[in-house]
């Protein structure tokens, strides 16, 4: 017998909206509306690439040579991205996720990070993911997801979260989608991906905040001070040639989105879709402490996105 590379397969759906979670990494492999791809994701029978759809767990992004000092004590982490002597995406992205709950529209996967020399806590984290055609109570149209992270040890310990879904484009390439994000900062990166500085997006090419096609940009960055909807919600839209838009939302949890075009992906991925990625903290929070969560002993950090597709 042979199992899918991504392990069990959780399926959802309600209506036309249908979605697959997966063991490995607590992901979503794919997402569909009324038959159209919404994620850019990958087959059964192939294993996850460049972290689609996986949660970034203890932290997203990339930590300056896997170090970071948490009260007091300097911790060394193994160095996952070892040609730019960094540590990327957390720790979670190829464990085992559990079936915790389960109905037809939503399935609820989780997992418990116990501690080891570089992380020395306990983490349990449990994903809720639902899709919903408009009458799931709670829910918004489309896909929610809404991760709790949860202190299981008897010390503080530091945490921040993101998570990789890729917007399919619509055509075969993004440059022909045109993007809308409101957010009036950006990070920009030195050459091994690490923040250096924040800027203005204001008279920049990665000024997003009127719609404009994506053409030739090359992106792979953060962006901050995001807009928000009277619910506090803050929004990216991607629409395809046809005019079809998807639209992803992130809570105030979430105060920062990386976008990534994909440049230095695989050929036959290469700018084939854009990466939306929400994230609690920005790239090297985990050493900086900028927007890092502590969770002392005994509680809990929740936080939601979801997409709307068009």
């Amino acid at each position: 017998m042979t199992i899918a590379p991504s392990g069990q397969q959780f399926a959802i759906a309600d209506g036309g909206h249908r979605a697959t979670v997966v063991e490995v990494g607590g992901g979503i492999r794919e997402y569909v509306f009324d038959g159209r791809p919404v994620l850019d994701g990958y087959g059964a029978d192939e294993m996850c690439s460049g972290a689609r759809g996986a949660p970034l767990m203890p932290w997203p992004n990339r930590l300056e040579d896997g170090q970071y000092t948490f009260a007091g004590r300097t911790y060394q982490l193994p160095l996952s991205e070892p040609a730019t002597h960094n540590a990327i995406h957390g720790l979670l992205r190829w464990r085992n996720y559990t079936e915790r709950e389960r109905d037809a529209a939503r399935v609820v996967v989780g997992t418990v990070l116990h501690p080891h020399s570089g992380y020395p806590f306990s983490l349990d984290v449990a994903i809720e993911y639902v899709v919903s055609a408009g009458t799931a109570a709670g829910h918004r149209p489309g896909l929610t997801v809404t991760t709790t992270a949860t202190n299981l040890g008897d010390t503080a310990l530091p945490f921040a979260s993101g998570q990789h879904p890729y917007l399919a484009a619509g055509a075969p390439l993004i440059d022909e989608s045109t993007l809308r994000l409101d957010a009036e900062r950006w990070i920009p990166t030195d050459e091994r991906g690490l923040p250096a500085g924040v800027e203005p997006v204001a008279g920049s090419p990665r000024d997003f905040r009127a719609p404009r096609p994506v053409g030739d940009a090359r992106i792979d960055h953060a962006f901050t001070g995001l807009a928000r909807d009277a619910d506090g919600l803050a929004w990216v839209e991607l629409t395809a040639p046809d005019g079809r838009t998807t639209r992803l939302w992130a809570d105030h949890s979430y105060s920062y989105l990386q976008l990534y075009t994909g440049d230095t992906q695989a050929p036959s991925r290469r700018r084939r879709s854009l990466a939306v990625e929400p994230m609690t903290g920005p790239p090297n929070a985990l050493r900086s402490g900028e927007g890092l969560v502590v969770l002392e002993p005994g509680t809990s950090f929740t936080m939601s996105w979801g997409i709307q597709p068009g």
